[in-house]
């Protein structure tokens, strides 16, 4: 895919993957990618190995979260409010927007507007590659759990909900 094709929330993506030395192409699924499950099945992986990127709001000081957990995990709000010390709560697609800079359905692990408070589900180190979202429902990008550290620091954790 070349840069023209991109579309600027992917350029902005593969901006910040080449900056960060990380040695990814962007993919682009014609089909899209809104779910998980849609994704694993455009790309041929498990629902686990894809990288879901999900916007929590703090309560309190209305900070952005971003918690990057297995496609396969629903996320407890609770344990991400304990380890913030704040209760926190999904947020809104004018919310994701504006302090993203993406779209619900394309919010990568990198590229933001702003720093954002991140966690990262510990399920995810498991693989030996993963994929995530690259700007936008249409595009991800394939790393290693290694990588993803690099790309986004943030905390390694149990996020998801027990069964």
């Amino acid at each position: 895919m070349s840069d023209q094709e991109l579309g600027r929330s992917s350029q902005r993506v593969q901006d910040a993957l080449d900056a960060l030395g990380v040695p990814s192409q962007i993919v682009y699924l014609p089909s899209g990618a809104r779910t998980a499950a849609q994704a694993a099945q455009s790309i041929g992986c498990t629902v686990a190995q894809i990288v879901k990127s999900l916007i929590f709001r703090t309560v309190e000081t209305d900070r952005p979260v971003l918690v990057l957990t297995s496609g396969a995990n629903q996320v407890d709000e609770q344990k991400i409010s304990h380890l913030l010390g704040e209760r926190v709560r999904k947020a809104d697609a004018a919310f994701v927007r504006e302090r993203t800079g993406f779209a619900i359905g394309g919010v990568p692990p990198v590229g933001h507007l702003e720093p954002l408070e991140l966690f990262i589900d510990e399920d995810l180190l498991q693989f030996e590659e993963i994929w995530a979202a690259a700007g936008t429902p249409h595009t991800v990008f394939r790393l290693t759990p290694a990588d993803l550290p690099k790309i986004a620091p943030g905390r390694v954790t149990a996020v998801r909900q027990d069964s």
